[in-house]
């Protein structure tokens, strides 16, 4: 890895220093990487403010200035509001710093609900400082997510059912574009998530994010092969042997998950995430 001239610790320490002193900043807190003890040389940091309702602009003239005082702003994007989540949000990558270490940023309105604060899901986070105890975990309704994967895992099997023939319907025309396209799609999609549901449904939608870390070894290496694909013939033949597999993991998972399913699946990621 080359050396440059702002590292990790730069950046975390000029923001705390810049926010904490703030009265409207509440917290901050760092997800990511970190809230599973992986931070290596390629992490981004996932940094999280909580600010008072009405000063979540001011938050980020003060990110934004303190960041200048570190390095040029290279690259910035501000996701246009409302965002999907609710919260506001801008990535940034500075020209002194790694490339990989993008500045994942958001304030959070201290009177938000969802704080993406569930151990059992988002990993613990790193709490930088907390002037009021806003960094509070949300609470982990493991019936109410074992009755949504039921559900789930019942329109996977007719999802996939009514779709899988859309691969082959390319593969035929000889458009493999398309075929890739689909595959990826209608068959490797459902089956990771079907692979979730059986071993990692607290993050039931992650889809392939931190694969290598929640499936099982094998799953993964068997996974890895099917991903890969070099011309229509070995497409064909990987599509079959993942439409089988699906197969076999819907039948595993049968008429689960149930809560207790859940409830083990919870607390082996609290566990993993207490033993960092």
């Amino acid at each position: 890895m080359p050396q440059y001239a702002v590292g990790r610790d730069d950046v975390l320490s000029a923001l705390r220093g810049a926010l904490e002193p703030l009265d409207h900043v509440q917290a901050m807190w760092e997800a990511g990487a970190i809230a599973f003890d992986r931070v290596d040389d390629w992490s981004d940091i996932d940094l999280q403010v909580a600010s008072d309702d009405e000063r979540v602009e001011d938050v980020f003239t003060v990110v934004e200035d303190t960041l200048r005082g570190l390095s040029p702003i290279d690259l910035k994007y501000r996701l246009p509001e409302p965002t999907w989540h609710g919260h506001s949000q801008a990535f940034y990558r500075l020209e002194q710093a790694s490339p990989f270490l993008l500045l994942d940023f958001v304030v959070l309105k201290a009177s938000a609900e969802d704080k993406f604060l569930q151990p059992e899901v988002h990993g613990r986070p790193f709490v930088y400082f907390d002037k009021t105890g806003v960094v509070q975990f949300d609470p982990f309704d493991a019936e109410a997510l074992a009755a949504t994967l039921r559900g789930r895992v019942g329109e996977l099997r007719v999802l996939f059912d009514l779709f899988r023939v859309l691969t082959e319907k390319e593969l035929n025309r000889g458009n493999i574009i398309e075929a890739a396209a689909f595959y990826q799609s209608y068959t490797l999609r459902p089956l990771v998530q079907a692979l979730r549901i059986l071993h990692d449904p607290t993050r039931h939608n992650f889809h392939t994010r931190y694969v290598h870390y929640d499936f099982p070894e094998e799953d993964v290496t068997r996974l890895a092969e099917l991903f890969f694909v070099a011309d229509a013939g070995e497409l064909a033949a990987k599509r079959e042997r993942a439409e089988r597999w699906l197969h076999e993991v819907l039948e595993a998972i049968n008429d689960g998950p149930f809560t207790d399913d859940i409830e083990r699946a919870a607390a082996r990621a609290k566990g993993v995430e207490d033993d960092g």
